[in-house]
């Protein structure tokens, strides 16, 4: 557990320098303010279940969407301001409104508690489109490490209640904040070095321990619970046909998630036309490097293109 909670610490101190020096991102923007902060999209008072809206500075009725998340390696539960601060604002420049959302941690609730607040957070979008200028004809979703993960997941689980392996049926939706009559589908993924098959984060060939983050997140050792590392993984629903399109963001020098993660993940996607690119980064770290002006401006791009 100390090697967990040190991880963390380390992570979220990684987060808050990692576009700082080279001015990308809203760390360069002290100031930026969410047009509407801190609005809870559960219908509780979980500070895990609230969410920022931020939109573009022209003067549109309404703007296409892209849902946020932020990487804590699923510690956190309220990292939404730096999810924006990463990688929100080159999205806002692009003309999106970028709703960036706080999900519950490994420690609130074990997996598929996270999902189902993504997808919560997706069905409050729809749901609340007008009251916040929302166009939610099109809805992308990026995020970075473990908010890649989350994102890969919404993205390859689009239309699917539940999933079985073996003995155990895992819940993906959800009924987080109810608004069960909308869908919770997204229409393309950013996926930043996230972990997307929990069975080879060792080395790329196994398992991580039981003091690993996805331990955490499951609620056991990993290899000892491998129906579970199959249900949490979004390389396990890639054949999934509505999955969506996806970009794939990796630094081949990254050291906390290792590259092969996006290299296994994209053959997949690939195998089911469901990949548009797949962007290696030479030298890139877990943020430092792989977080640039190119990469920043493929994934506008990318959902600029996706969204017309």
């Amino acid at each position: 557990m100390k090697k967990t909670i040190l991880l963390s610490m380390m992570m979220c101190l990684s987060l808050m320098t990692w576009a700082q020096p080279q001015g990308f991102g809203g760390f360069g923007q002290p100031g930026v303010e969410p047009d509407w902060k801190d609005v809870n999209y559960a219908g509780d008072n979980l500070e895990a279940h609230k969410l920022d809206i931020y939109l573009p500075k022209t003067n549109k009725d309404k703007y296409k969407v892209v849902v946020i998340i932020y990487g804590s390696a699923w510690f956190a539960n309220n990292m939404k301001g730096i999810a924006y601060m990463s990688i929100g604002k080159p999205l806002t420049d692009a003309g999106f409104a970028v709703v960036s959302i706080n999900h519950r941690s490994s420690g609130d609730a074990k997996f598929p508690a996270q999902i189902n607040d993504v997808k919560g957070a997706i069905r409050f979008i729809r749901a609340n489109a007008d009251k916040y200028k929302l166009d939610t004809s099109f809805i992308g979703i990026t995020g970075f490490s473990s908010g890649g993960h989350l994102s890969s997941m919404a993205g390859v689980t689009n239309g699917m209640k539940s999933r079985t392996v073996g003995d155990i049926t895992m819940d993906i939706e959800g009924n987080v904040g109810g608004n069960e009559q909308e869908s919770s589908k997204v229409d393309a993924v950013v996926d930043w070095f996230g972990p997307v098959d929990m069975s080879r984060m060792e080395n790329c060939e196994t398992y991580k321990d039981a003091n690993s983050p996805e331990a955490a997140l499951i609620g056991g050792n990993p290899a000892d619970n491998k129906e579970k590392i199959i249900l949490c993984s979004p390389i396990t629903y890639a054949d999934n046909k509505e999955c969506s399109s996806f970009v794939v963001i990796h630094g081949d020098a990254d050291t906390v998630v290792p590259h092969c993660q996006s290299v296994f993940f994209s053959d997949e996607l690939k195998k089911h036309d469901k990949l548009v690119e797949f962007i290696t980064v030479p030298k890139g770290q877990h943020g430092p490097v792989t977080f640039n002006e190119d990469t920043f401006k493929k994934m506008a791009d990318f959902f600029t293109k996706q969204a017309q």
